[in-house]
């Protein structure tokens, strides 16, 4: 693989691994126990926040993907690639759009059990997270 998209992957890699950690496993637990946040007032922010970093991811996820592509990356490279794209499109056009009708409804008022969408949410951040790192190890090795 060439240098230049080498490291170009490795580094927006590393950095869309950053905001994965810090959102996912920081902002998003530790907002709720903020002295007079509100569930509805959580969800506001959250919402908001996820919508923000999912598109960044989005735009980052299309400069690895290029990256990998013109640099001419090893398979497993290649494979890693992929695999953390999957991650992301499964969130963002299967768990995303259920997390935001259940969001809808407890802002509306409706009470009920927890979502369970949050839980397949987490695990596929925690999935997204050895993925990255995976890939962004194999972009310094290369």
């Amino acid at each position: 693989m060439n240098t230049t998209s080498a490291a170009t992957a490795s580094a927006v890699t590393f950095v869309w691994l950053g905001m994965v950690l810090a959102i996912s496993f920081l902002e998003a637990p530790l907002k709720f126990r903020a002295p007079g946040v509100t569930i509805p007032i959580g969800l506001g922010i959250g919402r908001m926040v996820f919508r923000a970093l999912n598109l960044v991811e989005a735009v980052l996820a299309a400069v690895v993907v290029v990256a990998v592509a013109v640099g001419g990356a090893p398979a497993a490279t290649v494979g890693l690639t992929a695999a953390v794209v999957v991650l992301l499109l499964v969130q963002l056009v299967f768990v995303r759009p259920r997390l935001n009708r259940r969001s809808d409804r407890v802002l509306a008022g409706e009470e009920g059990p927890r979502s369970r969408g949050h839980l397949v949410y987490v695990a596929l951040e925690i999935a997204k997270v050895a993925v990255l790192v995976a890939l962004g190890v194999s972009l310094l090795t290369v």
